[in-house]
């Protein structure tokens, strides 16, 4: 691979804006050159071209593949497609990050895992929540004892987007007929960062619930964790319901970390908090990060991670095989909702 990625994509839907806001600020570097776009969309995909200089624009993905040289396919389509893209750039040697929800469901995921490992393929899952700025500062805290041993980690999502008859129009309106929405386009992020947080989990109890008749899939629900070690975790979600925060869409919720020395907290606004153990006082906790695009630049931050790997070497999280263990959670807590117990995982 050379030491100046080249970088083909697929996809110009509403969470496309922040992948290529993320290659352009890498493409200013000179670390990456974004070569071929596809889309359905034709004028969407030419107005990026236009912006990165990029020769080619494709409405056909297999098309591209046999004619771009590429040595990595970022994929930011709806979730149906990705099986399908990821088998095509994997069998013609294509690195690829694809987005999320990974597969429609664990089978399709194990089999696909499966071919990718017999090809020697190089997939990498952009779960970008554990890339938000709190997360990895919270990690840094709990690893430096911040709160003594912890216990237990509860997260309320709450982005207040789920309510009426038009409920996920404007963004992304493929939401409205996934028959698995909360847990399985949302809830899969808090699993992945539960884990990065807390570590491997041994079992779940989910409750989980529709309230707005408008949508296929689930849209509220809990989900009680337990961890190694024998803590805990809750998630409690409800799309309907929001948060006070600036933009309620960048944590989308709040979460709480108690341990046997104190309390962490994060806010709507990104903002870190900590009460020792025994006092009533709060004091914030500082640390730096952008507001910028999506969830504090997370985006960014989860392709500056994958091409620091592909290019540089250095350790990479969220490979397909990995990300298996999120899947087989994700299933368990179907599960769980279904039979009314607990399910080990």
């Amino acid at each position: 691979m050379t030491s100046r990625l080249r970088v083909v994509t697929v996809g110009t839907g509403y969470f496309s804006q922040f992948h290529y806001n993320a290659w352009q600020r890498l493409a200013d570097t000179g670390e990456v050159e974004l070569v071929g776009i596809c889309s359905l969309d034709r004028p969407a995909a030419e107005t990026l071209a236009r912006r990165f200089g990029t020769p080619t624009v494709h409405d056909d993905f297999i098309a591209m593949l046999d004619t771009v040289e590429a040595d990595l396919v970022d994929i930011i389509t709806p979730p149906g497609t990705h099986a399908g893209f990821v088998r095509a750039a994997v069998e013609r040697q294509r690195a690829v990050v694809c987005q999320k929800p990974f597969t429609p469901d664990l089978e399709t995921a194990r089999h696909l895992v499966a071919e990718i490992e017999q090809r020697d393929g190089r997939v990498f899952v952009h779960e970008n929540f554990r890339f938000q700025p709190w997360y990895p500062k919270l990690k840094s805290l709990l690893d430096a004892d911040a709160i003594g041993t912890p216990f237990q980690v509860s997260f309320r999502l709450r982005p207040g987007d789920g309510q009426g008859p038009d409920a996920y129009l404007e963004r992304q309106p493929y939401f409205r007929t996934m028959p698995r929405f909360l847990i399985h386009e949302t809830a899969i992020h808090l699993v992945d960062t539960f884990r990065f947080l807390f570590g491997e989990v041994t079992s779940v109890y989910a409750q989980l619930d529709r309230l707005n008749p408008a949508i296929t899939g689930e849209d509220a629900g809990l989900v009680l964790f337990g961890f190694e070690g024998g803590r805990r975790g809750l998630f409690d979600g409800n799309r309907l319901v929001d948060h006070p925060a600036n933009n309620r869409r960048l944590t989308m919720g709040e979460m709480l970390i108690e341990g046997s020395a104190g309390i962490l907290s994060l806010d709507g606004d990104g903002k870190i908090h900590r009460r020792r153990f025994g006092s009533d006082d709060w004091e914030e906790i500082e640390f730096a990060w952008n507001d910028t695009d999506f969830g504090g630049d997370c985006v960014y931050r989860t392709i500056r991670h994958l091409v620091d790997h592909l290019v540089r070497g250095t350790p990479a999280m969220n490979s397909a095989g990995d990300y298996l263990v999120n899947l087989r959670i994700e299933e368990a807590i179907y599960r769980s909702a279904e039979s009314g117990g607990r399910i080990d995982c």
